[in-house]
This record gives structure tokens, sequence and C-alpha cells, in this order.
């Protein structure tokens, strides 16, 4: 019978999520990959006993999960049954709808029936009553904005959702969104974007100076960049990585000789702070307090400790940031 860490709220920084009452840990758990049936699931339940023990008290779902699609999800609701029954209310658990969930003109995007049937059967797959923020995973270009957050909101009347979120929204989608809702009663609490050093689109599209004008949380995915920033392609590509086996979210073309250039001088720099290069993407991510949280993926405990360190060095120097600057842009 697991029990969890007495002191597993003695290290976790805590952001407060926009204008929110709710707070998020510096980094957060995505299950994006590694839970499903082809990973052991000890292994899984391992994973998440050793998030909960660090302070990691956020696991990040999508309805889509997996793979197959679903199974990260169910693979939670049977952890949260064996192990965290007792920590429900220490949990946020979040989960998202949008992408393709099951045949037909009903099971993607965003009308109505799609992402309130989604949310039905994600709490099912979990065993849950509710989840604590629940997203719109993806803008729908055929489907009025009014109707996809007015689905948000019924599933905060109904009770299945306590905070409601957007993902991959561009800025103006996302001023838009939280304007829709505030009309409705149900405030915009979170965005979640795709942000990491190698990718600075939430800057240079202004989205984060819009989360920042609207109070809004942000939760940045990918901040490792699907594993680039990790450390694994220093010197290559290893046969069991992701690249190596022509991930539709990272490829072998990708890992160019210039990029590998790139990522050994910011290895350098990560050493300079006593850190590894995954760390240093992670500090990097949480800078300056404008991200709430950084979401890390996990498949071994281990590596989850890797990343949770990170919290340890989060200052930066002007002249760190500007070789890192220099490094990447050029």
């Amino acid at each position: 019978m697991y029990t969890a860490h007495p002191d597993r709220y003695a290290d976790m920084p805590y952001r407060r999520t926009g204008r929110s009452g709710l707070k998020l840990p510096a980094l957060s758990l995505g299950l994006w990959h590694n839970f499903g049936p082809d990973r052991p699931v000890e292994t899984q339940r391992a994973i998440l006993r050793r998030a909960f023990d660090l302070g990691v008290t956020h696991f990040d779902l999508a309805n889509n999960y997996g793979p197959p699609p679903g199974s990260a999800e169910s693979a939670l609701g049977e952890a949260l049954k064996a192990d965290f029954a007792p920590y429900r209310d220490e949990l946020v658990i979040s989960t998202k709808a949008g992408y393709l969930m099951w045949p037909g003109p009903y099971g993607e995007w965003g009308s109505r029936k799609y992402v309130l049937s989604s949310l039905d059967q994600s709490l099912s797959r979990m065993g849950l009553d509710h989840v604590d923020i629940f997203y719109s995973h993806r803008p729908d270009p055929e489907t009025p904005l009014e109707e996809t957050m007015g689905a948000l909101h019924t599933a905060v009347q109904q009770g299945k959702a306590l905070y409601v979120g957007v993902s991959n929204y561009s800025p103006e989608q996302t001023r838009e969104a939280a304007r829709i809702l505030a009309e409705l009663g149900t405030p915009l609490l979170i965005h979640q974007p795709r942000y990491s050093m190698l990718d600075r689109r939430p800057e240079t599209s202004g989205l984060l100076d819009t989360l920042d004008e609207l109070q809004v949380g942000s939760i940045a995915y990918s901040p490792l960049e699907q594993g680039l920033l990790t450390g694994r392609y220093l010197d290559g590509i290893p046969e069991d990585s992701r690249a190596a086996s022509d991930s539709p979210f990272l490829n072998s073309d990708a890992l160019t000789g210039e990029l590998v250039g790139k990522l050994r001088e910011l290895n350098e720099i990560a050493r300079s702070r006593g850190q590894s290069l995954a760390q240093l993407a992670l500090a990097w991510v949480l800078r300056e307090g404008r991200v709430t949280s950084a979401l890390v993926g996990a498949s071994s405990p281990r590596q989850l400790e890797d990343s949770v360190s990170a919290i340890g060095n989060l200052a930066f120097g002007a002249d760190e940031l500007a070789r890192i600057d220099k490094i990447v842009t050029r």
C-alpha cells in the first residue's frame, strides 16, 4: 500500500495560476508519452508515486494520450484507484478534448456534442466524477468559438470540471475565448502552449504578453523539445531514442549537424551552472515567473528526479540569457 512521503511539499515551489486561487507546481507531470499498454504498469505507477513524493501534484492528460488513444487516462485511473484514492484532494488532474477519438463527424474538434461526450468518456476511463482543469485542445476552424467555450462552461456548471483552459490557441483566439468565457461567468484559467528554448513562438507571437494582460496562467508543453534538450543527442542518435524510431513527434531529419552543435554549446552553459541540459532547458522556461508550470514527461522515476532537480537553480544572469539567445537564434 502506497503512503506518500511526509515531506512532499518541502521543496517544490507552487505558482499562482493567473488571477485564480489555484496554485500549480513549477513542474507538472505530462502523460502524453510513456503511459499505455506498451509500458510496464509498475513502471508507470512508480513514476506517478515518485512525482507525488517530490511535490508534483499536477497530472496532465488528454483524451487521445497513449497510445492507443485513451490508454493514458485508463492507466491513471488504475493508479488513482490503487495508490492515490486518499490523496485525490491533493491532486490537480487535467484532461483535454480536440483531437480524433472515434469515427464519424462527432469524434474530434470543438462541437458541443464532441467536447461534452469526450469529457464523459475521460471521466469514465479515470474513474472520476470531475477533473480539475478541462481544456479545448485545439481551436476548431469550422465551429463557432462561442459553441466550444459554451461547452467548457457547461462542464463547469455540471460539476464535471472546476476550471477550464485552452491549448494551441493563437493570441487573438485566446483573447476572444477569454472574452466569451468571462461573459458566461467561467473565467479562462490557463493556456497550454508549446514552448522551449528552441521554440520561441509564445514570445514572438505575443501570446505570453496576451496572457499577462488577461491575467491567465500558462503551462508549457514540450519544454525539452521532444527530447532534443535532454542531452541524449549530443553525440548522435542513440538506437533506442525517439529520433531513431522516426516518431511523428521527432525524426532523424531534424537532428542536423548545426543543431547538434547548438545543443553542445547549450550543454556547456548547463555544465557551468551545475545542471544537466534538461535542467537548464526547464529552468529557462520557468525563468522570470511568466510561465506558471512546465510539463515534463518521464520514462522512469530517475528521469523524473533529474527534471525536478531543475528547481534548485531557476535564476539566470543577463549574460547567460544573452549567450543562450545568441546560440539558439543564429
